[in-house]
Parts: C-alpha cells; sequence; structure tokens
C-alpha cells in the first residue's frame, strides 16, 4: 500500500541518482529517506501481528469494557432525565404555589374594596338621611319667604322661575353669565314682600 509505494519511489530514486552519476549528497538523503520507509513499515507489520496476536479473551474483556462505559452512559442520560422531570414537576408545584398566593392576594383587595364601598354606602346613607331632610326644609322656607317657584331644567347660566307676588305672577327669567351675582341677589330680594 502506501509503504510499498514509498519503497519504489525511493527505489527507482536510488536507480536515477546512479544513472546520472550524481553527487553523494542526493545519495545520502534518498538512503536516509529507504530507511525510514523501511522502518515505517516494520512498524506497521509490529502492529499488524500485535492486534492479531490479541486472545478472545482480551477482546471479550473489551467488548465488555465499552458496553458498561455504553451501559453507564444511558444510565446517567436516564438519570438526567429522571431529574429534569423533577425539575419541570418542581417548578410546576411553585408555579401553583404562586398562582395561589396571587389570587389570595386579589381575594384579600377585593375584601378591602368591599368593606371600603361598605363604609361609603353608610356614609352616604347618613348624609341623605341628615342633609337631604335639611335641604329640602331650606328650600322650602325660602320658598315660603320669597313665594319664587324655580324651574330646575333650564339650560346652565339661566335663573327662570315664577314670582307669586301680592296681587299678580310675575315670570323670572335672569341670564347669569350677564349679570352680577349682586344685582340677581339684589332684583330676587326686592320681589319678596316686605309686609307680613
Amino acid at each position: 500500500m502506501a509503504a510499498f509505494r514509498d519503497i519504489e519511489e525511493v527505489s527507482q530514486g536510488l536507480l536515477s541518482l546512479l544513472g546520472a552519476n550524481r553527487a553523494e549528497a542526493q545519495q545520502r538523503r534518498l538512503l536516509g529517506r529507504h530507511e525510514q520507509v523501511v522502518e515505517r513499515l516494520l512498524e506497521t507489520q509490529d502492529g499488524a501481528e500485535e492486534s492479531a496476536s490479541l486472545h478472545p479473551a482480551e477482546i471479550l474483556t473489551m467488548e465488555k469494557e465499552v458496553a458498561q462505559n455504553l451501559l453507564n452512559a444511558k444510565e446517567q442520560v436516564h438519570q438526567g432525565g429522571v431529574e429534569l422531570q423533577q425539575l419541570e414537576t418542581g417548578l410546576q408545584e411553585a408555579g401553583e404555589e404562586d398562582a395561589h398566593l396571587k389570587l389570595t392576594r386579589e381575594l384579600e383587595e377585593l375584601k378591602e374594596i368591599e368593606a371600603d364601598l361598605e363604609r361609603q354606602e353608610k356614609e352616604v346613607d347618613e348624609d341623605t338621611t341628615v342633609t337631604i331632610p335639611s335641604a329640602v326644609y331650606v328650600a322650602q322656607l325660602y320658598h315660603q319667604i320669597s313665594k319664587i317657584e324655580w324651574d330646575y331644567e333650564c339650560e346652565p347660566g339661566m335663573i327662570k322661575g315664577i314670582h307669586h307676588g301680592p296681587s299678580v305672577a310675575q315670570p323670572i327669567h335672569l341670564d347669569s353669565t350677564q349679570l352680577s351675582r349682586k344685582f340677581i341677589s339684589d332684583y330676587l330680594w326686592s320681589l319678596v314682600d316686605t309686609e307680613w
């Protein structure tokens, strides 16, 4: 094979050297190369003889070692898979616990909001039971004193109503955007009858 080709090349080189009658240096170089090729050939033959000289028991032992190494590698892969599955399970459980904690927090926040709403509802109930009746009383008192019936559905900025005076009902139509508050107040008080 490759060693025999090298020997052939060296031999041809020696022949050409001898035929051409070249310098002695070329001969030494080619001879050194020839020796190297022969040594390589001998080493290759020794390696082949060693491989062939292995006993079947040694081959069987080596095969067992390789098989055992393969089994060990498969076991490590299996153990790694089991550990991965355990980690995934732990991660899922941690996620569920986190979701449970989140839901618990949201529930507590909703309970606080509900308590605030109940408190505000009680305050509104108290305000309506106290403030509205007193506001109604004050409005009725103003109506009896001023005898003005207000139009609450008029446009914003407009003051409308009817004044029921001693002899005639008089309409009220004032634009608060063009009149001062003092003028409006004075005008409305001028409508009130001073005789009791």
